[in-house]
């Protein structure tokens, strides 16, 4: 009896399990490309080794089928980044109203000195920041 309950439950934990994975407004990603980053929001200017800092980034869909996917963040040298966004389209109906979105980064240095960031703002212009690691 006890292994025929056991079974019971198995079946029917398998069936919520099936449910609710359904997903009818699922919509398949369709391309990945570069958006240029219109803003970047720094809390400080100045921050401690060792914590944590979270810089934002703002940039503009034209469509609500488009959303932050994620950077390109590269290290150019010890005290220098480059930050690029990549935009996602995805497939089904949309609207065409043009919408802003944000992605953050998490910033955590491990040496003092002064940080240059560079985050693409379209074709050759970049946005630059500093924050000064103490």
């Amino acid at each position: 009896m006890k292994k025929l309950l056991n079974i019971g439950f198995s079946v029917l934990f398998l069936g919520l399990v099936s449910v609710s994975c359904e997903d009818d407004d699922y919509q398949t990603i369709q391309s990945i490309e570069k958006i240029r980053i219109d803003s970047v929001k720094i809390m400080k200017d100045t921050m401690d080794v060792y914590t944590i800092q979270s810089i934002k980034t703002y940039s503009t869909y034209p469509s609500q089928c488009e959303g932050f996917y994620g950077y390109d963040y590269i290290h150019d040298n010890s005290l220098e980044r480059s930050v690029t966004a990549y935009k996602y389209t995805s497939e089904g109906p949309c609207t065409q109203t043009a919408h802003v979105g944000a992605g953050q980064i998490n910033f955590s240095p491990r040496q003092t000195g002064t940080y240059t960031f560079k985050f693409w703002n379209g074709g050759s212009s970049w946005i630059t920041k500093t924050i000064v690691v103490e």
